[in-house]
C-alpha cells in the first residue's frame, strides 16, 4: 500500500510514540506479578523500544480469573448479538483512526515497510468489522423431530479463549482470532509473541476504549515457555486458538491433554508450492507473483510460496523473469514509502534464516541470487532475496519451513511429477498451479494437497473465505464464518409437548 508520506516524517513520527509495555488484565495496564521485564528492541535499527512486562503463570491465572468472572457475569457474553455488534464496529473504527499509530508500531516492532504496515490496520479493521456483521444474521435450528417434541439446537459461546498469536502480522493475527471468538460471544486472554508484544497490547487499549467490558480482553505479554504454556495448561482455559510452529502447535496438543482436554485450534504453517506448467499463461506475469508470494513481508508468512516446481522446458526462461522479478524486493529503510522488503523480526530470526542458505549451499543447491545479510551498518536485521535453483525436493530448504526470502527451486519433467513434488510435503497449507489448460487446472488443484490453492495467482484472499489448513499446516478454519464455528458449543434442547 502506497502512502505520500516521506521516510522522515515517518521517522520523526517514530520517535515521538510512547509505548505500554505493561499486561492489560481487566482494562487496566498491569506490570507483571514477578516484576520482571524484558527487552523489546526495534528489527529496523536496534533501538530500544519498550521493557514489556515478563508474565508468567501467576499473570496467565489474574487474566483467566477476569475473563471467566467477566463471561458468568454476561457483561459481554449476555449481551443480546446486536449490541455485541455495535461494540465491535467501534472497535473497529478505532483501529482505522489510529492507523498511522498502530502502522508504525508495527513497522518498529516487526520490520515490515509502513506501507505494509499500513494495509494490516486496514486489514485488522475490516475483520474486526466483518464479525460484527454478522453476528445478528446468524441462526440456531429446528430439529426434526415428530409432533409430540420441540427440539432447539443453538449455538452458545465456548466461554474462555486463550489466543496465542504470532509476530509476523502482529495486529492481523490477533484480529482473526478475536474477531469470531469475540463476536460469540467468549472472554479472551491474549498471547503475544515475544517479539511484538507491543502492538497486541495497543489493540487491548482500544478495545477498552471502545466500551467492550473489563475481563472480557486480556493481554498477557510473555515468553512462549512461560505465558504461553500456562495459557495452553489452564484449566479453566476452555478453547485455545494459536498460529505459530508445527513444533509449538503440537506442545499445545500436549498441554490440552495433560490439563483440561480443552479444544485446540492450530495454523502452523507451509511449504507451499507453485507448480508451473510448460503452458503457463504468462511468465513475467508468474514471475512476478512468485517474488511477491516469497519475498513479500520478508518471506515471514505462512502461506509464502517458498518452493517453485517448474517444468524443465521453460526453467531456464522462467528463473531469469525471477531474477528481474526479484530486484525491486532488495532490502530498505523501512520507513521509505517505496520500500517492499523490510527487516527479519530479530536477530534469532536471521542467524535462523541465514543457516538455512547455508545449508542450501552445502547440499548442492545452486546460489543464483542473494544468500546474504544485508544493511548490516543500519543495526538491523535484513536479508537480501534469495533463489536457490536446481534443487530437489530431498533438500532441506525444501522440506522445513525457513519463513525468510528464500525460494527453492525445483526442475521436474512432467505434471504428474510436479505434482507428487509438490504434495510431497509435511505441510498442507497453499499451493497454486500455473496452465493455461482450464481442465488441467481444476484437476492438478483437486490434486494438490492443501487447504488454499490458487490457480494463475498466488496468496489471493479475502475476509469471507476460509483460510483452511491440511496435514500438519493444522486443524480448523480461519476467516469466515466458519471460523466462529471454533469459539461456540452446540446445545440440544429436546422439549416435550
Amino acid at each position: 500500500m502506497a502512502t505520500t508520506v516521506d521516510a522522515t516524517a515517518w521517522e520523526t513520527r517514530s520517535e515521538q510514540l510512547t509505548f505500554s509495555g505493561d499486561a492489560l488484565i481487566g482494562n487496566k495496564s498491569t506490570p507483571a506479578r514477578s516484576g520482571e521485564t524484558f527487552e523489546k528492541r526495534s528489527p529496523v535499527d536496534g533501538r530500544l523500544l519498550a521493557e514489556v512486562a515478563s508474565c508468567d503463570t501467576a499473570d496467565v491465572d489474574d487474566a483467566v480469573r477476569a475473563a471467566r468472572k467477566a463471561f458468568e457475569a454476561g457483561v459481554w457474553s449476555g449481551l443480546a448479538p446486536r449490541e455485541r455488534k455495535r461494540i465491535l464496529l467501534d472497535y473497529a473504527a478505532r483501529i482505522l483512526d489510529a492507523q498511522a499509530e498502530l502502522a508504525l508500531l508495527v513497522t518498529l516492532e516487526m520490520g515490515k515497510p509502513i506501507g505494509d504496515a499500513l494495509g494490516e490496520v486496514e486489514f485488522t479493521a475490516q475483520c474486526i468489522a466483518y464479525y460484527a456483521e454478522a453476528l445478528d444474521k446468524l441462526f440456531g435450528e429446528i430439529g426434526p423431530t415428530g409432533p409430540d417434541s420441540l427440539t432447539l439446537v443453538t449455538k452458545e459461546p465456548a466461554g474462555v479463549v486463550g489466543a496465542v498469536t504470532p509476530w509476523n502480522y502482529p495486529l492481523l493475527m490477533p484480529a482473526w482470532k478475536l474477531g469470531p471468538a469475540l463476536g460469540a460471544g467468549n472472554s479472551v486472554v491474549l498471547k503475544p509473541a515475544e517479539q511484538t508484544p507491543l502492538s497486541a497490547i495497543r489493540l487491548g487499549q482500544i478495545a477498552a476504549e471502545a466500551g467492550i467490558p473489563a475481563g472480557v480482553l486480556n493481554v498477557v505479554p510473555g515468553f512462549g515457555e512461560t505465558a504461553g504454556q500456562a495459557v495452553g495448561r489452564h484449566m479453566d482455559v476452555d478453547v485455545v486458538g494459536f498460529t505459530g510452529s508445527g513444533e509449538v502447535g503440537k506442545l499445545f496438543l500436549r498441554y490440552a491433554g495433560e490439563s483440561n482436554m480443552k479444544q485446540v485450534w492450530l495454523e502452523c504453517g507451509g511449504k507451499s508450492p507453485n507448480v508451473v506448467l510448460a503452458d503457463a499463461p504468462d511468465l513475467d506475469a508468474a514471475a512476478e507473483q512468485i517474488a511477491a508470494g516469497i519475498f513479500g513481508n520478508s518471506g515471514q508468512v505462512c502461506n509464502a510460496g517458498s518452493r517453485l516446481i517448474v517444468d524443465r522446458s521453460i526453467g531456464d526462461e522462467l528463473l531469469d523473469r525471477l531474477l528481474a522479478a526479484a530486484e525491486p524486493w532488495r532490502p530498505g529503510n523501512p520507513f521509505q514509502p517505496d520500500t517492499q522488503m523490510g527487516a527479519i523480526v530479530d536477530e534469532t530470526q536471521l542467524k535462523r534464516v541465514l543457516s538455512y542458505i547455508d545449508a542450501g549451499r552445502n547440499e548442492g543447491a545452486r546460489l543464483a541470487t542473494g544468500g546474504n545479510q544485508a544493511l548490516i551498518d543500519s543495526g538491523g536485521y535484513y536479508v537480501e532475496p534469495t533463489i536457490f535453483a536446481d534443487a530437489s525436493n530431498e533438500m532441506k530448504i525444501a522440506q522445513e519451513e525457513i519463513f525468510g526470502p528464500v525460494l527453492t527451486v525445483i526442475p521436474v519433467d512432467d505434471p504428474d511429477v510436479a505434482v507428487a513434488t509438490a504434495n510431497d510435503t509435511t505441510y498442507g497449507l497453499a499451493a497454486a498451479v500455473w496452465t493455461r489448460d482450464i481442465s488441467r487446472a481444476h484437476r492438478i488443484a483437486r490434486a494438490l494437497r492443501a487447504g488454499n490453492v490458487y490457480v494463475n495467482t498466488y496468496d489471493r484472499g479475502d475476509i469471507a473465505l476460509p483460510f483452511a489448513t491440511f496435514k500438519q499446516s493444522g486443524i480448523g478454519i480461519d476467516k469466515s464464518i466458519h471460523a466462529i464455528d471454533k469459539y461456540v458449543r452446540l446445545k440440544t434442547t429436546w422439549i416435550s409437548l
